[in-house]
């Protein structure tokens, strides 16, 4: 009987392995003979699944966007809206080290999109998630483009070493606190 293979499991395993390259090494260095070494498998059998490092990229940042989504998705935060909201956006915030290794691969996307339409469509889908969820969770009469803006440059001020977590997430609570 022919062994069966759960390709979605595959793929999300492979992601994995991208992201373990990318947190290590750095995106540079993420490349589909890195990507095999990393998850025990050939490079031939890895580009069964993605033809090129592009297409292994650009699949590792929608596991992270869809990732994120699922945990938001799955929280049930108590109290007035503006700590919903703060619960909600402190999940897409690098607060820990898990986090912070979902916001390097999703703002590693902002340059790669730059010469490669296949990663500035995911990247456009990381900024169109994050634009969503900041409409959804804005405080009445604030400007959600502004919330998503601070929200991004608080993230990518810890991921540059310019901030520590806990100060980013005190600008977070400092602004809603203002509005």
């Amino acid at each position: 009987m022919p062994k069966l293979v759960d390709h979605t499991a595959r793929r999300r395993e492979l992601a994995s392995a991208v992201w373990r390259v990318l947190a290590r090494d750095g995106v540079a260095e993420v490349s589909i003979r890195a990507v095999a070494a990393e998850s025990g498998w050939s490079s031939g059998a890895l580009r069964h699944y993605f033809a090129t490092r592009a297409e292994l990229l650009a699949f590792a940042c929608e596991e992270v966007i869809a990732t994120v989504r699922r945990r938001i998705g799955k929280l049930e935060p108590q109290g007035s809206p503006r700590e919903v909201a703060e619960a909600l956006l402190r999940e897409t915030m690098p607060l820990d080290e898990r986090r912070h290794l979902e916001c390097s691969i999703a703002f590693a996307f902002l340059a790669l999109g730059l010469g490669d339409p296949e990663l500035a469509r995911v990247q456009r889908m990381h900024f169109t998630a994050m634009a969503e969820l900041c409409r959804a969770v804005a405080p009445q009469g604030t400007d959600p483009r502004r919330l998503h803006a601070l929200v991004d440059g608080l993230s990518v001020q810890v991921l540059a070493g310019h901030l520590t977590p806990a100060e980013a997430a005190a600008g977070l609570s400092d602004y809603l606190d203002d509005c």
